[in-house]
């Protein structure tokens, strides 16, 4: 890596939006853990976001591109690189697609999901109500799939517009696409700007009742006031993670100040002066009981960034 001074120059000259320098990820991830990279970013349009890549290409940086941060776990120490916020990209409206039974929204890669449900409850378009609970941005939800009680990102989405390394702009049909768990499976190198979602017209207070209900599920039944990343590891085939972490003796085992969560063992709590080394080093002892107990190789859910 070379040039991070040109670069920095390079991109306060051709990026509106907000820039930082030697920034602490930890103020930006759910977890509160991560160091300081040496750029953050917050385009407030394409054409910035493509300057952004383009210089970065052009100096051989690496990128990253962080949500609200909630299912994130940044390295200890100085991250080298680009960190990209879509904050700015936040708009939500209907599109001419929809009609009296259905409704199809664009959304924005910066658009909170929790807004996006809010917008959903308010105006009786029913088909998030599942969703309701999972932090983040829509742009997150989209790439990994997210999904809850069933329903899943993939069952809404009817198009996605994506930005490729050099800036170019391309538009997947659903069809196009090939999602999986907690995957979206698009290509390699590629950003999610915005998708279209399709959803059914509906009584507003009827949306609203199925929220709450969803809501109070998962409240009874996740730490959803700590703080966490989330779920740690994918769910193995007709498996639960949780289960498996519980049946192999992990809740409440400790590694510093990372805990494993007692009302969900999937989660992983960080009780003060938690670090990104103690929450690795915990997922591989989790990892490990698992693997002995059950025959059953866990899988990271989690993102990790910034670790060489």
């Amino acid at each position: 890596m070379s040039g991070m001074n040109d670069i920095k120059v390079k991109i306060k000259e051709a990026v509106a939006g907000e820039i930082r320098f030697d920034e602490p990820m930890s103020a930006h991830t759910s977890l509160r853990i991560g160091g300081t990279v040496d750029i953050m970013v917050f385009p407030e349009d394409p054409v910035s976001l493509r300057n952004v890549l383009v210089a970065a290409d052009a100096g051989d940086i690496p990128v990253f591109f962080f949500g609200a941060g909630t299912n994130l776990l940044a390295a200890d120490g100085k991250i080298e690189g680009i960190a990209v916020s879509l904050k700015n990209f936040n708009s939500i409206e209907p599109t001419r697609e929809s009609d009296e039974t259905s409704v199809v929204l664009y959304a924005g890669a910066g658009v909170p999901l929790a807004q996006l449900i809010s917008v959903a409850r308010k105006n009786g378009y029913s088909g998030l109500e599942p969703l309701a609970g999972i932090p983040g941005y829509f742009g997150g939800a989209v790439y990994m799939n997210a999904g809850s009680f069933g329903t899943e990102m993939k069952d809404l989405i009817v198009s996605v517009a994506l930005m490729d390394m050099t800036g170019g702009i391309e538009i997947l049909q659903k069809e196009e696409m090939s999602f999986s768990y907690r995957s979206s499976n698009l290509p390699e190198g590629t950003v999610i700007l915005s998708a279209n979602i399709k959803l059914t017209r509906d009584d507003p207070e009827e949306v609203k009742k199925r929220i709450k209900e969803y809501l109070n599920k998962k409240k009874a039944s996740q730490p959803l006031g700590e703080l966490s990343a989330g779920c740690v590891f994918k769910n193995p085939e007709g498996a639960s993670a949780g289960m498996l972490i519980d049946r192999a003796g992990c809740k409440g085992m400790r590694q510093g100040g990372i805990e494993v969560s007692a009302v969900h063992a999937n989660y992983f709590i960080n009780r003060g002066g938690g670090a990104c080394g103690d929450f690795i080093r915990l997922m591989e002892t989790v990892r490990e009981k698992v693997r002995s107990e059950s025959g059953i190789e866990l899988e990271p859910e989690v993102r990790i960034i910034g670790e060489k």
